[in-house]
C-alpha cells in the first residue's frame, strides 16, 4: 500500500510539472501583451538611468512596448522593493546593480528583499571598474608613490565618498589591501565629494570612469590606479594594480536585469536572448563606452552565479569596514 501511495503521489508530482511546464510555454507564447515596466532605482538622468533606457528601446524594438519607471530611494531599496512584490508575470523587471543587489542588503538588515531569493536574474548588462584618482594637493604621481606616502605621512591623507557606496567601500578595499591608514571623509553626495577633491580640501577620490573622465583629460584631477582587471580604452594610460606591483585589488560596479522570483522560465529565456542581442548593438556599445563600461551578457545561470559571488564578496567588505546604515 505504502508503494502504491508512492507511485500515486509521483505520478500526481509528474502531472503537476507538465501542467506547469505547458503553462509557462503558453505564458511565454502570448508574452508580451502589454507593456513591459522596468523599475530603475535611480533618478532619471544618471548613468544607470541612460543605459536603461537605450535598453528599454531596444527591447521595445525586439520583444514589446516597454517603459522605465524611475523609482529612487533609500540606497536602492525602494524600488529593489517594490520589484520584488510585483507578479512574476514578466510585466514588472528592475534594472539591478551592485548597490541595489549586493551592497544595500549588506549594509542593512530591513531592506524588505532578499537579493537572491527574490529575484531571478535574466543577464548582466555591464560593468565598470573603479578608479583612485587624487586631487592637486596630493604630491605622488603614480599608486606606488601614494602607498608609500601614505605610509610615511599615516593618517594625512583621506578620501571623500558618501557612507556606503561603492566609491566608500573601494576605499576601505584599497586601504585593507595595502596596509595604509588613509580617512574615510562623508558626504551626502559624489558630486560634492569630487569638487573637494578639485579644489584641494580632500585627497583622493575612488569612481567609475564616467563622472571623471572629462577632469582627468583636463588635467584637474589625476587618476593613479585602475581597479579592474584590465586596462580601460578610454583610459589607457592608467595602469591596474597587479601592472602597479601591488595587491590584486578589484572593484567593479555592474549592473544587470532581473526578474521576481518564480517568473517563468521561459519568458526569462526569451528577454535573456533580447538582452544579449542589445549588446552587440553599436549604439549600446557605445553608450556603454561613454560612461566606461563593457558589456556583460551571459545566460541567466551565469549571471545567477555572479550576483551570489557579488553579494558574497561585498558582504564580507562591509563586515571588514564595520559600515552600517542603520
Amino acid at each position: 500500500m505504502t508503494n502504491l501511495l508512492k507511485l500515486q503521489h509521483c505520478a500526481a508530482a509528474a502531472f503537476a510539472a507538465v501542467i506547469l511546464c505547458v503553462s509557462d510555454i503558453a505564458a511565454a507564447q502570448n508574452y508580451p501583451n502589454r507593456v513591459i515596466k522596468i523599475i530603475v532605482p535611480f533618478g532619471p538622468g544618471g548613468q544607470p538611468d541612460v543605459i536603461a533606457r537605450v535598453f528599454a528601446q531596444h527591447l521595445a524594438a525586439t520583444v514589446g512596448a516597454t517603459v522605465i519607471d524611475n523609482r529612487p530611494g533609500a540606497n536602492t531599496t525602494i524600488g529593489s522593493k517594490a520589484a520584488a512584490a510585483a507578479e512574476p508575470d514578466g510585466y514588472t523587471l528592475l534594472f539591478g546593480s551592485s548597490t541595489s543587489l549586493a551592497i544595500a542588503p549588506a549594509l542593512s538588515q530591513n531592506v524588505g528583499y532578499d537579493p537572491i531569493k527574490s529575484f531571478t536574474p535574466i543577464a548582466g548588462v555591464s560593468s565598470s571598474p573603479m578608479h583612485l584618482a587624487v586631487g592637486p594637493s596630493v604630491p605622488a604621481k603614480t599608486v606606488g608613490e601614494l602607498v608609500a606616502y601614505a605610509k610615511a605621512h599615516p593618517g594625512k591623507l583621506n578620501f571623500a565618498a558618501p557612507t556606503g557606496s561603492p566609491p566608500h567601500l573601494a576605499g576601505e578595499i584599497f586601504r585593507r589591501a595595502n596596509n595604509i591608514n588613509i580617512t574615510p571623509i562623508h558626504y551626502r553626495s559624489m558630486n560634492q565629494a569630487i569638487i573637494d577633491v578639485l579644489a584641494g580640501q580632500m585627497d583622493i577620490v575612488f569612481d567609475s570612469p564616467a563622472p571623471l573622465a572629462s577632469l582627468l583629460q583636463e588635467g584637474k584631477l589625476r587618476s593613479l590606479v585602475s581597479l579592474g582587471a584590465k586596462r580601460m580604452p578610454e583610459l589607457a594610460d592608467v595602469p591596474t594594480m597587479v601592472e602597479s606591483g601591488l595587491p590584486d585589488v578589484q572593484v567593479v560596479t555592474w549592473n544587470g536585469l532581473v526578474a521576481p522570483a518564480g517568473t517563468p522560465d521561459a519568458i526569462v529565456a526569451r528577454l535573456n536572448v533580447a538582452i544579449n542581442d542589445a549588446l552587440t548593438s553599436r549604439e549600446i556599445r557605445a553608450t556603454l563606452a561613454k560612461f566606461g563600461s563593457e558589456p556583460l551578457g551571459g545566460t541567466p545561470q551565469e549571471f545567477a552565479g555572479f550576483v551570489v559571488s557579488e553579494s558574497k564578496k561585498w558582504s564580507e567588505i562591509i563586515r571588514l569596514s564595520g559600515v552600517k546604515v542603520d
